[in-house]
């Protein structure tokens, strides 16, 4: 597994909201400037899916990233499959008036697994961003 962690001064309530609403996804879910998430779609339950779609800025390369959902616990906890069968898991915790974002996966084998961690970083790191200036 792959694992990557942020902390964001900002409320439980609104990382939640911020991380799981599509109107929201599309705004933070990037690694960088040259990266848009043009679409997402987003059914947080037990069995819902989910797609959100990632594209260079320049239309060189671009992806469908979804899974099914196989835990949810509001606040606390999302657990998912991808289309590949890895597993993934994103872990919440309330400290005070930060919360510890943590979130763990199964590497795909096309990639090096350090830039799998450096993207999937960069991308919770730009969420941190967008969720303490929201």
């Amino acid at each position: 597994m792959i694992s990557v962690q942020t902390k964001i001064n900002t409320s439980i309530e609104k990382v939640w909201e911020l991380w799981t609403l599509p109107e929201h996804i599309v705004k933070w879910n990037t690694p960088g400037e040259d990266w848009q998430t043009s679409h997402a779609k987003n059914d947080l339950r037990i069995d819902g899916k989910f797609k959100f779609t990632m594209m260079s800025k320049d239309q060189s390369s671009g992806f469908d990233f979804e899974g099914i959902y196989t835990k949810v616990q509001k606040n606390q906890l999302i657990e998912y499959k991808l289309e590949d069968n890895r597993t993934a898991r994103i872990h919440f915790e309330e400290n005070g008036n930060v919360v510890i974002l943590t979130e763990a996966f199964e590497p795909q084998k096309q990639d090096s697994e350090s830039m799998q961690k450096e993207w999937c970083q960069a991308v919770i790191d730009n969420f941190k961003r967008y969720a303490e200036n929201f």
